[in-house]
């Protein structure tokens, strides 16, 4: 065989080899995360379900998707945003948690084996989990007060906006005080005012005062992004 023959061999030998490994090598580039999933849940801290065989589905397609009740067949918590938390081991076998909100886009290719779908451990019962701190889900959740109520407009004319304060908090971001972000004027005419009420460290009460227009961030309060306060009964009405 001449030379100029023997290269066109090798070189066509060379492209089929490359080809024949093209959707391997990307199958393991996609699959290459560090992170093994044990469980995905969806749904809010009092109202979620166990979504891992769905997500294992989803997974083999390999592709991203936008989390939404649509993609998991179920609205667990009718009114609420919700969050897919997924449980994960790291490779020094601690227990890591991702999270994504609805109408995030969740890529799978930071967690190992993601297409194959051939994980989640049918033993794991961590349940929610809010004391685990993961990926992104906490935060701006390392504050020192804990809210109890939340209260919009004047000393005469206020309403109670805690749950919706909730549903806010949990989209994790500062916002500006205005009234349709609550979605009513209790006072019109006047100047308004969110007062959030919260225990301290030692149990001690404390007040927030936000004058409306003004922006509100909420590092200084546990659990802000996860929104598991204001459930303990406070019913002490404006004050002074």
């Amino acid at each position: 065989m001449n030379p100029m023959n023997r290269r066109n061999v090798v070189m066509a030998f060379a492209a089929t080899a490359a080809t024949s490994l093209t959707p391997l090598a990307f199958a393991q580039y996609r699959d290459s995360g560090e992170y093994r999933i044990l469980q995905a849940r969806y749904g809010t801290a009092q109202r979620n379900v166990d979504v891992t065989r769905r997500l294992q589905e989803l997974a083999r397609a390999d592709r991203s998707f936008r989390i939404e009740n649509g993609t998991f067949g179920i609205d667990p918590d009718e009114g609420r945003t919700k969050t897919l938390r997924i449980f994960a081991r790291d490779p020094n076998g601690q227990t890591q948690v991702f999270e994504y909100r609805e109408g995030d886009v969740l890529d799978g290719s930071r967690f190992a084996g993601w297409s194959g779908g051939r994980w989640g451990d049918s033993n794991y019962r961590g349940g929610w989990g809010d004391d685990l701190r993961g990926d992104r889900g906490h935060r701006g959740d390392e504050g020192q007060y804990r809210i109890q109520q939340a209260l919009y407009g004047t000393s005469r004319r206020n309403i109670d906006v805690t749950e919706r304060l909730r549903e806010l908090a949990r989209s994790d971001h500062s916002f500006r005080l205005t009234n349709d972000l609550f979605g009513a004027d209790p006072a019109e005419g006047r100047v308004k005012t969110l007062r959030i009420y919260a225990r301290g460290p030692g149990g001690a009460s404390q007040v927030f005062e936000y004058r409306e227009g003004s922006v509100i961030d909420g590092s200084q309060f546990v659990g802000w992004g996860r929104g598991d306060w204001g459930q303990d009964g406070r019913r002490g009405g404006w004050g002074r």
